[in-house]
């Protein structure tokens, strides 16, 4: 889908700003995510706000846990169905839908989860860096936060950049697969009272 200033659809299509898949989608759940994977930290349902190709909740449903993702792309929520029709993951669902206008699932989840997707909101002013303490303020509202630490999303932007992109990307660390390690928020909190 289209926002004023970015074509989410046509990113996840691999016609938009970027040469191939977004850089964002890693072919596997963002690490500091499967950690909490591995450590149990979801509790289902979960919800999985900017799905994209789904990854962490493909994982998660492999693992048992009822999921939903949801994503404003009609391409990315496809490939995410396609994906655990293959894997015969029953219990990951997938709705193409915005979030901020997002109905009919009141009270289900236990655990929500956003990778990439806040610093998104709202959807007509695209990509924004967020403050730890803009984080604080907007999650505040409505969650005990339990913890906010800094942290990484992994990316693979050397091949996404154009070579003639108007811009210089910024020099991060790689990881071991040599994608870079983009600075990030890790937020936990639980559901107030």
């Amino acid at each position: 889908m289209t926002s004023e200033l970015m074509d989410w659809d046509s990113i996840y299509r691999q016609e938009g700003a970027f040469e191939g898949p977004p850089p964002w989608n890693i072919g596997e759940p963002q690490p500091e995510l499967a950690a909490l994977l591995k450590a149990g930290k979801f509790r289902s349902d979960v919800l999985d706000a900017g799905c994209g190709y789904a990854e962490l909740s493909l994982a998660l449903a492999a693992e048992g846990y009822r999921v939903v993702g949801i994503d404003l792309t009609p391409t990315a929520i496809a490939a995410a169905n396609r994906t655990a029709q293959e894997r015969g993951l029953s219990k990951a669902s997938f709705v193409q839908a915005d979030i901020t206008a997002f109905t009919g699932y009141d009270g289900r989840f236990n655990t929500i989860i956003d990778s990439t997707l806040f610093h998104s909101l709202p959807v007509d002013f695209g990509p924004n860096t967020v403050t730890e303490d803009e984080l604080r303020a907007a999650v505040s509202k409505h969650w005990e936060i339990d913890e906010i630490r800094p942290a990484f999303i992994h990316a693979s932007m050397d091949a996404a950049i154009p070579a003639d992109a108007p811009f210089e990307m910024p020099t991060f660390e790689n990881d071991e697969k040599g994608r870079q390690k983009m600075p990030a928020f890790l937020l936990t909190a639980h559901k107030a009272g």
